[in-house]
């Protein structure tokens, strides 16, 4: 795809690359602060210049029916497209200091992924959107080499990129952050619509799909907010969809506002599957969120935090009563 076009007057370009759709005057950089108007072209900053490589468990993306137990080389960038003032990596994410020492092209981050024994690289850290080129690249390179490629994203692609994506994406966990439009304009700076279309969008695409929730106390936990959210995923998703609800710890410029409790994280679980979605799961708590047979109960995947301990999974199925388990297994 094309990430940009010219305007109406032919003075600006328009970034298409997320629901902004910035219109950038020569040498402007649009809000992400990585992508810039040089010479009417879109230049992508951070092409080539990663700011955080890992070697994760996939589990901790999270993503717990795609590939469970294997290891998924993680990169990141600088930027981003939100404001989120809980945001975990906001070292990387809300700054455009590009550390261009740090030159990875394609090529070395697939060769790097399979030396280190991945079955997957995840684009993630800060919102791989705003460096979609270059993740791309390496996407596609990944692909004709028999990796997987993952998005973790909080899901305000323009729909140029989810298009784009169900040709090299197999995998993405997207955020769904509230249920409240005004929160998501006037503190993320995004759309919850948007998001919304887009886990649609994706599902819709073949890209496999799991969702996330960092819930935090007094501000996107009430009981009606949770149970649309479920009733939105159960409907517009599928109640196969994975949801993981993640407790919030103090950090960025929330660092007074209290950790999420166990016991909200359980009433979110426990109204989620009364809507009736098969497979939800506590994050940043320490628990085992195994994965259960929906229809006997049996333990399929057991886990101690980003470890496997067993998985019973027999192509796909329940061993016990032969019911189908939702995911990519191998």
């Amino acid at each position: 795809m094309k990430y940009y076009k010219r305007d109406a007057n032919n003075k600006k370009i328009i970034c298409l690359l997320c629901k902004h759709y910035c219109r950038l005057k020569k040498g402007q950089i649009g809000a992400c602060g990585v992508n810039q108007n040089i010479n009417c072209e879109l230049k992508n900053l951070v092409y080539g210049h990663p700011s955080a490589i890992n070697i994760d468990p996939i589990e901790k993306k999270p993503l717990y029916h795609f590939l469970p137990g294997t290891l998924a080389f993680s990169l990141g960038t600088v930027g981003c497209n939100f404001k989120c003032p809980f945001c975990q990596n906001w070292t990387i994410s809300q700054t455009s200091k590009i550390d261009k020492t740090n030159n990875f092209p394609p090529e070395l981050i697939v060769n790097l992924a399979i030396k280190y024994g991945c079955n997957s690289i995840a684009y993630t850290y800060n919102e791989p959107t705003v460096f979609y080129p270059y993740a791309k690249d390496i996407g596609v390179l990944a692909k004709k080499r028999g990796i997987k490629n993952i998005f973790v994203t909080n899901g305000f692609e323009s729909f140029n990129v989810i298009e784009d994506m169900a040709s090299w994406v197999d995998a993405a966990n997207i955020d769904l952050k509230s249920w409240d439009e005004e929160y998501y304009k006037k503190v993320l700076k995004g759309g919850l619509q948007d998001v919304k279309e887009c886990i649609k969008s994706m599902k819709k695409n073949g890209i496999w799909v799991e969702v996330t929730t960092l819930l935090i106390e007094g501000q996107n936990d009430s009981d009606k907010d949770i149970e649309e959210m479920a009733k939105f995923l159960y409907n517009e998703a599928g109640a196969e969809t994975p949801w993981h609800l993640s407790a919030f710890h103090p950090d960025y410029k929330m660092k007074t506002t209290p950790r999420t409790k166990l016991q909200t994280l359980q009433r979110a679980y426990n109204i989620a599957k009364s809507v009736g979605m098969k497979y939800v799961y506590l994050g940043n708590v320490p628990i085992h969120n195994n994965t259960i047979c929906p229809k006997c109960g049996e333990i399929l995947i057991e886990r101690d935090l980003y470890r496997i301990v067993k998985n019973e999974l027999t192509l796909g199925k329940c061993p016990k009563c032969n019911t189908r388990i939702e995911g990519v297994w191998i």
